[in-house]
């Protein structure tokens, strides 16, 4: 019975998807084979299979080289097959060779160069297959490609990436097959997401984006990341846009090229070495965009080799085929770039910036890079509150892409704004569940199809004078806290689901509240940091519990953050994005603060002036701002008495030259500022506080509510 293609082993897979594209014909020359382009027109031959197999060491224990491509390709018993690589590839190749093994899973049609022993370079196709048990190891085979069979394998495999630089550097690659060396040159805009739309000879700027093969090149030579002389663009534009239409030019000897050129200094950027060459250029030409004049171009390739090998027209078109199916790739890559910039801006917006004298943040965020957008829905914050606390916010929206990343961003900025407007952390949990429903029931205009129910969110606020945090779970991973003394426990509260999640019983968001003494390390993260698919969660937490608790009291928090997720990240690429807040409590000196509490009596609001005044004068007020201040809480002393009820909290912090003022109560009545009549006696303490007051505002509390305000001293 003939295998079915589930059933197909690798071989047969990689021999069956290339048979049809290698013509029939007799087998080249060894010389034939070396030559750049072959030597002529006739584009016919035969693949040849050759064979090495590695030791588990990925040294070589055996191989097959006797067809005649293969010629002067050594490859020795013991041998490392890393030796028959040129020296860029090798890391690269090491890795998938190191995958293979590890997972056993065969990758088929890799195109690869292979050195010779007299320096030049043979391109093949390589596939790399587990050993067939009970032998353990690999088995590397290797065809050695007809110029079409190249293109075609060239062709595929360009367009795997999204990545600009590596699409020019796969490109750079497959055109090896046709010279000596081959560089890409990528419009600047290109580089940064930008449409290119005109191609004006005075906007012109183009930067080397590849260059190949990787060895030593000659001072002032180009290579990957300089760009190129004004001069050196505009010539190169210039000679692709003849007649306004892009096409490939070819200078066959030097002599022409430097006449072209016309600047030594440009001719040592541009030519690789002071050897005879002959060059092609190809334009990466796209069309433009409904109502352009014209096709445009996004870069020019560059294909350097020996004169004596002149460039035929067969092989011109070959190349233009190739460099027209990787331009749709680049204006992909474009495209990709242009979104994955917008949205990681957005992501690093929300990253916190800097801490306070009260705590210290650090934060590290690194995004997986799916074939979306290239980032998540993950994102930390952290921002002051009104009464000199703090607010730390993580979260994980389902996700990737610009549907997850507006829902982000959206979540975000509520959930600051409503903690800066004095909700508790529950609370704002309770306002972000709704908006996930709406933004699941109207789509708001997120990417078709998106849905951010199920997303998770966690947040902390932290009191610098009491030291003491509040937290608030919707259905994200707890938080761990690190003790002075050097004890870990993760800070678990009730079980909540995530935002969005109508099919369970609603139940309020507890808060949960827990003593963090100055010298405390709160560590707030997302699932990327700790999920392992080979192991559970609970592990990964218990991974991320060990490694912090090595973070000192005395060390950089920035370096320590770096060097969590350095410990805990994968090897293997990221399978989603890995987000992580440390936050480190100081707390507020205990003689920058005074709180006392006062039974809610007419005589309360003296008793609070009698007993601010010699604190005010200690902490060396000028007296017009002490006078200031204890008029404010004189008036808001006496609105807690008058509209509260219960006992009055007040509290004073100095932070620098600010004081704040904060008065709590029982009540739950929103003090409100408004316009009345000249006679009218209600409302005037508002209108007192308002103008003594940089800004002044109201906090929500389990018991009643807080009011507060600041002063400059």
């Amino acid at each position: 019975m003939d295998p079915t293609p589930s059933s197909a082993s690798p071989f047969d897979t990689v021999s069956g998807a290339l048979g049809d594209y290698v013509p029939k014909g007799g087998a080249k020359t060894v010389d034939e084979e070396r030559a750049p382009g072959g030597g002529g027109e006739d584009d016919g031959g035969e693949r040849i299979l050759g064979v090495v197999v590695l030791g588990r060491d990925l040294r070589i224990s055996g191989a097959n080289l006797d067809a005649a491509p293969f010629a002067d390709v050594v490859a020795a018993p013991g041998a490392a097959f890393a030796d028959l690589l040129p020296p860029g590839d090798v890391p690269t190749v090491t890795k998938r060779l190191l995958r293979v093994l590890e997972t056993r899973e065969a990758h088929v049609a890799r195109v690869q160069r292979l050195r010779r022993a007299d320096g030049s370079e043979l391109v093949v196709s390589m596939s790399i297959l587990p050993a067939a048990p009970p032998q353990e190891g690999l088995t590397v085979s290797l065809i050695a490609m007809a110029k079409r069979l190249h293109l075609y394998a060239s062709a595929t495999a360009i367009g795997t990436s999204l990545d600009i630089g590596e699409t020019a550097q796969s490109l750079a690659q497959s055109l090896l097959a046709w010279g000596d060396v081959a560089a890409v040159n990528l419009d600047y805009a290109v580089w940064t997401g930008e449409a290119v739309t005109e191609q004006a000879q005075d906007r012109i700027r183009l930067r080397r984006a590849a260059l190949v093969p990787d060895r030593a090149w000659p001072e002032g030579y180009l290579t990957p990341g300089d760009n190129l002389p004004r001069e050196a663009s505009r010539l190169l534009a210039g000679a692709v846009m003849r007649d306004d239409v892009p096409q490939a030019v070819v200078i066959q000897d030097r002599a022409a090229i430097e006449r072209a050129l016309d600047d030594p200094q440009l001719v040592r950027a541009l030519v690789p070495g002071n050897r005879p060459v002959s060059v092609a250029c190809i334009p990466l030409v796209v069309e433009g965009p409904e109502g352009s004049p014209g096709p445009v171009v996004l870069g020019v390739t560059e294909i350097w080799r020996r004169p004596e090998c002149l460039f035929g027209a067969t092989e011109l078109l070959d190349l233009q085929e190739l460099v027209a199916k990787t331009a749709r790739h680049v204006d992909l890559a474009r495209q990709h770039q242009r979104e994955h910039a917008q949205v990681l801006a957005l992501q690093r917006r929300l990253l916190p910036r800097t801490g306070s004298d009260t705590i210290e943040v650090a934060s590290v965020y690194e995004p997986t890079t799916p074939d979306s957008a290239g980032v998540g829905g993950d994102w930390v914050n952290s921002f002051p509150l009104p009464g000199d606390r703090t607010a730390l916010v993580v979260g994980d929206v389902v996700g990737h892409g610009l549907g997850a990343a507006a829902a982000m961003g959206q979540l975000s900025m509520e959930a600051r704004a409503l903690l800066s407007a004095g909700l508790g952390p529950g609370e704002v949990l309770e306002r972000l569940d709704e908006t996930v429903t709406l933004l699941d029931d109207t789509d708001a205009g997120l990417a078709a199809g998106y849905s951010a129910l199920g997303s998770t969110c966690c947040i902390a606020v932290y009191d610098p004078v009491d030291h003491r945090v509040l937290i608030s779970n919707a259905g994200h991973l707890p938080p761990v806290l690190v003790l002075p003394d050097g004890s870990v426990e993760t800070v678990a509260t009730q079980p909540h689901p995530a935002l969005g999640a109508e099919f369970v019983v609603r139940e309020p968001f507890q808060v949960h509240e827990f003593a963090a003494p100055p010298g405390s390390l709160l560590v707030l993260y997302t699932d990327g940091l700790v999920e392992d698919p080979a192991a559970s969660i609970d592990d990964g937490i218990g991974r991320l519990t060990d490694v912090v608790r090595e973070v000192h009291p005395w060390d950089d928090l920035q370096q320590a953050a770096r060097r969590v997720v350095a410990r805990l990240s994968p090897a293997e690429p990221l399978r989603d994005d890995v987000t992580l807040l440390l936050a480190r409590m100081v707390g507020r000196r205990s003689r920058d603060t005074a709180t006392w509490r006062l039974p809610a009596r007419a005589a309360t609001a003296a008793r609070a002036r009698a007993l601010a005044a010699p604190l005010l004068r200690r902490w060396h007020l000028g007296e017009p701002a002490r006078d200031s201040a204890l008029l404010v809480l004189s008036e808001l002393v006496a609105n807690a008495v008058r509209f509260g009820g219960g006992p009055v909290t007040v509290r004073l912090v100095r932070a620098g030259s600010r004081l704040t003022c904060e008065v709590g109560d029982t009540g739950n009545g929103r003090p409100r500022l408004r316009r009345g009549d000249l006679l009218d006696d209600g409302g005037r303490g508002l209108h007192v506080v308002h103008k003594l007051t940089t800004r002044w505002g109201v906090r929500w509390t389990d018991t009643g509510k807080s009011v507060w305000a600041e002063l400059e001293g």
